[in-house]
């Protein structure tokens, strides 16, 4: 097994053409960050005729857009009514609607766009590990089809048909939600974006943003650029002192593992439709394969700070526990992504600045909440409007402690994964 991304290595989009910059600029909106957040804001400025720049600090991808477990999943990771718990019940139910409705835009834009990128439809499972999971489950189906959505609780030998597992009794079915490869469709967007116009570049890190009185200049290594407007889209991978955006999550990590592909004889018994899925355990391990038939395997936690053979043991202990009639696996490859997340698992929309935009805590949602949050600010921007927005631009919010958040949540990852691998839990 090596370290490497799956994601990358099968990309059917290729890496796109980009240059650093090199000189000083003038824009209508400059765009830093070039993961999903960002290059669904250069495309939708672009296709409505705004003059846009993107600014990526390495390749696109680099981040975790590119390195997630590539679900297209609807909705916030917390349920509805705990999302208008901690947001209010207008921003809470505008969340659940906007963010509800998200895969769909998704797949729009890649059938619109062609992109390539082994995309289903056919949903997502959240699996019951437990009898307390079921319970979960069952509160979520509620809340979900009170609100219209179509989701379905499996059980029985429907649930066993639909993961291939005798161990999960029941799951909660999103009709809704599907899978991709995330490193294609970012990919697929950026080339999109360039398409319509929007300047991309990479290897290009911002060094500071400062105010020119009335616009804003975003200043790299060799160049700068000055805009009316400026996004901030590093999200989790905010690190610069100046940059606002990260005082307001705190960073944590979601580790996945590769198997070869699957045997013909066996494939069909093991999420036939594809599905992805992820159980109800306190520290979740995601479930699912891509067009090859490679079982794919994760956690939360990070894996680029474990030895190899930490990271094979709990694969093999979660693929015994689920599928044991796979026998003995070899594991190709493993790789981590990072994850902005928020202590009430919201995410943050906040304006740190006149014209400055910025958005975090997507808290591993990512691939919908970046795609429609793009769409957003560009609206916002055209048309001094958020109705697009999954809320209504607030203040920044700082987490107080964010580090020792961010601590607390590794080391409870990791405890959880040893006790895996002793066979005390699973």
């Amino acid at each position: 097994m090596e370290i490497r991304c799956l994601w990358e290595a099968t990309s059917l989009e290729s890496p796109i053409v980009s240059s650093t910059l090199d000189s000083q600029q003038d824009t209508d909106v400059c765009i830093i960050g070039g993961g999903i957040t960002g290059l669904s804001t250069a495309l939708h400025l672009a296709e409505q005729g705004v003059a846009v720049s993107l600014l990526e600090a390495k390749e696109i991808p680099s981040g975790g857009s590119g390195r997630s477990v590539g679900l297209v999943n609807a909705g916030l990771w917390i349920p509805p009514e705990d999302n208008v718990d901690a947001l209010g019940k207008e921003n809470g139910e505008r969340a659940n609607s906007v963010l509800g409705s998200a895969p769909g835009e998704v797949f729009n834009i890649i059938e619109k766009h062609n992109i390539a990128c082994d995309a289903t439809r056919t949903g997502t499972l959240h699996l019951a590990h437990n009898a307390k999971g079921a319970k979960e489950l069952a509160r979520r189906r509620d809340q979900l089809q009170s609100r219209d959505a179509p989701v379905e609780l499996i059980e029985g030998n429907d649930c066993q048909r639909l993961t291939g597992t005798e161990h999960i009794k029941g799951a909660l079915l999103d009709r809704r939600a599907g899978t991709l490869n995330p490193t294609a469709y970012t990919r697929g967007l950026a080339r999109a974006a360039q398409s319509a116009g929007a300047n991309i570049y990479t290897q290009s890190p911002v060094l500071r943003v400062e105010s020119t009185g009335d616009a804003w200049r975003a200043t790299t290594p060799k160049g700068s650029i000055t805009a009316q407007r400026i996004v901030l889209a590093t999200n989790a991978y905010t690190e610069e002192a100046w940059n606002q955006v990260r005082n307001n999550f705190f960073p944590g990590y979601f580790f996945q593992v590769a198997s070869g592909p699957l045997t013909e004889d066996i494939l069909p018994d093991i999420l036939p439709e594809r599905q992805g899925a992820w159980d109800t355990r306190t520290v979740l391990s995601s479930i699912r394969r891509d067009s090859a038939g490679r079982l794919i395997l994760g956690s939360l936690g990070c894996g680029d700070d474990k030895p190899l053979s930490y990271i094979q043991c709990w694969a093999n202990r979660v693929k015994d526990h689920y599928f044991p009639q796979l026998g003995k696996l070899e594991w190709e490859c493993t790789w981590t992504g990072r994850i902005a997340f928020t202590p009430d698992h919201t995410l943050r929309l906040f304006e740190p600045a006149p014209g400055i935009l910025a958005v975090t805590g997507y808290n591993g949602r990512g691939i919908t909440t970046g795609t429609v949050v793009g769409k957003g600010f560009a609206h916002y921007i055209i048309n001094n409007d958020d109705q697009l927005l999954p809320l209504e631009m607030q203040s920044s919010r700082p987490i107080r402690g964010r580090w020792l958040w961010q601590a607390a949540y590794e080391t409870g990852f990791s405890l959880y994964h040893t006790g895996q691998c002793l066979k005390i839990l699973i």
